[in-house]
């Protein structure tokens, strides 16, 4: 089975997400997308971070619905922070007959040169790059990439943040059932 590898710190999973990794599973030889929940990217700030099993949370309430998608703590018994690669060489020890592929919008893969071993992961591993506006792929470091336009939506879960901080509905930013359990448990406040 090929799984293509949604990593992310889903903080929260918002609809853009879901858009993206429901076109990649229909429009790829990906048979299924499990999104790799983060504990803590080393590439960005951990204080604005909800709680990693609260995030996971929502991702599985987002997802619930489809089979073609799974929720995965596995970063969560890895040492931290969490280093793509060594999350890969775990998962191809776990499920050695999988084909496992890194789903990356092209703003981080401009960033691939500052991952841990970077060399390594383009050189053991494909990406699928889904374009994002201002972010042209110059340079591919020999990778294996599937360059995909998939539909985007202009928002970020940095804004979903503020606007719920601002007191401003979020409600059709979210996947109904995470928009609730939010707004219930007033996560991001």
């Amino acid at each position: 089975m090929h799984i293509g590898l949604y990593f992310g710190s889903f903080n929260p999973v918002h609809i853009g997400h879901l858009i993206v990794a429901n076109h990649i599973v229909e429009n790829t030889e990906v048979d299924k997308v499990w999104f790799i929940v983060s504990p803590h990217n080393p590439l960005k700030d951990e204080s604005s971070l909800l709680n990693e099993y609260d995030r996971l949370h929502l991702v599985e309430l987002a997802i619930q619905d489809n089979l073609k998608f799974r929720a995965s703590n596995v970063e969560f018994h890895l040492p931290k922070p969490s280093y793509t690669i060594d999350t890969l060489t775990h998962l191809v020890e776990k499920f050695p007959l999988e084909k496992f592929s890194v789903i990356i919008g092209s703003d981080s893969f401009q960033n691939i040169h500052r991952w841990k071993n970077y060399e390594q992961l383009i050189a053991r591993y494909s990406f699928i790059v889904y374009k994002r506006p201002g972010f042209e792929i110059t340079e591919t470091h020999g990778a294996d990439l599937t360059i995909m336009d998939a539909p985007l939506l202009s928002i970020s879960s940095t804004y979903i943040r503020t606007q719920i901080r601002e007191k401003k509905s979020v409600r059709y930013l979210l996947p109904h059932a995470v928009f609730k359990y939010v707004e219930e448990n007033r996560y991001y406040l």
